[in-house]
């Protein structure tokens, strides 16, 4: 991640054992890594949540998606249900002995 080598941590370890002295140094490293180990945790944490909420806005964005398509397929049977009644209306109308062609529109009303 910080692509830190080697000779890096040892230069930081003798750096650290010059400034805190041999005494204090274990104790100080323990405490450095007690609170990286809670760093990691957070961010760990932090992702997660992240992730959750993106999958739950991903999750919404399908509903409404889907609700659309819903709708859209409600108003392709309203459709289809009324062609079907126009069309069984003229077939009656047919059986009838009513010839459609003859007439003029304004008396099929």
């Amino acid at each position: 991640m910080f692509e830190i080598g080697f000779s890096e941590i040892v230069m930081v370890a003798l750096v650290s054992l010059l400034v805190i002295g041999p005494e204090r140094l274990p104790k100080a490293a323990r405490l450095a890594g007690f609170w990286l180990g809670k760093t990691r945790a957070m961010i760990h944490s932090v992702k997660a949540e992240i992730q959750i909420e993106l999958h739950a806005e991903e999750m919404r964005q399908l509903f409404k998606e889907e609700s659309g398509l819903q709708e859209f397929q409600q108003l392709v049977d309203e459709t289809n249900e009324s062609v079907q009644s126009i069309h069984s209306s003229i077939t009656s109308l047919s059986q009838d002995g009513v010839d459609l062609t003859k007439r003029p529109p304004h008396e099929l009303e």
